[in-house]
């Protein structure tokens, strides 16, 4: 366990933009013994699917950008292939949902690049090692990291538990962040969308 406090803990999770959003995430808590694993480790020990997913979110991104740039004869190849994505996402999601264990299963609160929290019956020791599975439904992808429990905060009949990303490869933290933003801009449409529909 770093020997940092509580303070710098909550810091290093506030370091990048949060969102309130409902993810499903699997979270199983590990032995008291448990050393967190190297990255190497932690890549060598990710179940498959959750390797494909990020390489296929990351290929995405890469491979549409360059069309932008291109000029409007490009809009039926950059459709075409947005069409053929939707396929692949549609797959990799049926594939990803085969992951998520019900006996495990939590909704989220809130998530960003540092961490997130976690809606739970009951509290969680600070300091206790989680496995977590977070599913990314609306960018058909998933992570796999190890987290550490930094704060259990009751919220009505249940707890909030404040989960610090403690062992995450760099290109999954940037797939939380970029899912953030993307989510933050939708909810942004949506509520537009709403406050026009209320005004007319």
């Amino acid at each position: 366990m770093d020997p940092i406090s509580l303070e710098q803990k909550m810091a290093q999770f506030h370091e990048f933009f949060t969102i309130k959003h409902q993810l499903s995430v699997n979270m199983t808590p590990v032995n008291g013994g448990f050393q967190l694993p190297s990255l190497d480790e932690l890549v060598s020990q990710m179940p498959y699917a959750f390797k494909i997913a990020a390489e296929m979110s990351n290929i995405d991104t890469q491979a549409l950008r360059p069309l932008r740039n291109l000029s409007e004869h490009a809009k039926d190849l950059t459709d075409f292939l947005n069409h053929q994505n939707k396929k692949l996402d549609l797959m990799m999601s049926y594939i990803l949902q085969q992951q998520d264990d019900p006996q495990h299963r939590y909704v989220s609160v809130e998530f960003g690049g540092g961490g997130i929290i976690l809606k739970r019956n009951a509290p969680l020791a600070e300091g206790t090692l989680v496995e977590l599975k977070i599913f990314l439904t609306e960018e058909s992808a998933a992570v796999y990291c190890y987290s550490e429990v930094i704060k259990a905060e009751p919220v009505g009949d249940d707890y909030h538990i404040y989960l610090l990303f403690s062992r995450i490869r760099e290109e999954d933290q940037e797939l939380l962040v970029r899912a953030s933003l993307h989510m933050q801009t939708l909810q942004l449409r949506a509520r537009s969308k709403q406050q026009n529909n209320d005004s007319n």
